[in-house]
């Protein structure tokens, strides 16, 4: 092992921001670090947080945090961020929300820029959890961007997937009757101080009454994460899931379906680098000014870009 990889695995900090750098970067380094950490991830307890834009997803993901501190336990945090389409920068704002938990030896924030990619996460979000395992949190927070009714890539990176919702927001059950209540393990009402809180948590039992009666229902917790307010019993209710997913073996399943989800998404980012890689800009500008013009359809010329692609690679 490089001596960095090893000064991670003996717990040192600077080591796991260096690593994560060069994973998150794509660098040749990085994917040396990952397949040597790799073997030591998959004990990480990995919740996600998710929600729309102002629910207060960071807010309550710091709480948690802090929450997991004080029962002893040590955390890390994921936090992205989208990025400007023209600049692929990011202000990284999330943490000045979790100002309290920076100084904190047993807790390690980690911000990310979504880079155009969808679903509400980062392009390397896997890596970065899996080298945030190995380092020994055994709890792994993903917060994502503001995520809408399709947004569900979180269901496939993380083993608990925690939707955030706010009252007053406007049409609520327009927000939440399609795509990502689906993917929740844990459903919260957050700012629940708010007026229409009771009436969004009668909401959201109304709805789950109408689903399916396969499985087991989310519970609907009610928090205040500026307070505190029910975020122990938040925590509770997603050590309960994690013990649900042991207990009816439905953890090995989650297992699978995350590693088929990881592999199939980094092949498609493999061959979309490589794609651009063996493909001239002027090869390219051609292609996009005649699907322009309408004198080729964007499937055709798809396919002759990855067939272009194929012949480099040969």
């Amino acid at each position: 092992m490089t001596d960095l990889v090893e000064r991670l695995l003996a717990g040192d900090r600077r080591a796991l921001s260096r690593v994560l750098t060069r994973v998150e970067n794509g660098t040749r380094e990085g994917r040396d670090d990952l397949r040597r950490l790799y073997p030591r991830s998959g004990r990480a307890h990995t919740v996600g947080v998710t929600g729309g834009a102002g629910s207060g997803k960071s807010s309550l993901t710091g709480a948690l945090a802090g929450e997991l501190r004080r029962r002893g336990q040590r955390v890390g945090v994921i936090a992205v961020d989208p990025s400007s389409p023209f600049t692929q920068g990011a202000i990284l704002g999330d943490r000045i929300r979790m100002q309290d938990l920076v100084l904190d030896e047993g807790v390690f924030v980690r911000s990310m820029a979504g880079r155009g990619a969808l679903g509400g996460l980062a392009p390397a979000i896997d890596d970065v959890v899996a080298v945030m395992d190995a380092f020994g949190f055994p709890y792994v927070f993903i917060e994502t961007v503001g995520a809408g009714q399709d947004e569900v890539e979180i269901a496939g990176t993380a083993l608990t997937t925690v939707l955030v919702n706010n009252p007053g927001t406007g049409d609520d059950i327009q927000a939440l009757k399609a795509g990502i209540i689906e993917i929740a393990d844990v459903l919260v009402v957050n700012k629940a101080d708010r007026p229409g809180a009771d009436v969004l948590v009668s909401q959201l039992r109304a709805l789950l009454a109408l689903a399916p009666g396969e499985g087991r229902d989310p519970p609907i917790l009610s928090t205040v994460a500026t307070t505190g307010e029910g975020v122990p019993a938040l925590v509770d209710a997603i050590d309960e899931h994690r013990a649900h997913l042991e207990r009816t073996g439905a953890l090995g399943r989650q297992r699978r379906r995350e590693a088929r989800h990881q592999v199939l998404s980094t092949a498609q980012r493999i061959l979309l680098e490589r794609i651009r890689a063996g493909t001239s800009e002027e090869a390219l500008a051609e292609l996009v000014a005649q699907v322009a013009g309408r004198s080729l359809d964007p499937h055709t010329a798809a396919e002759r870009l990855v067939g272009a692609g194929r012949a480099d690679a040969g």
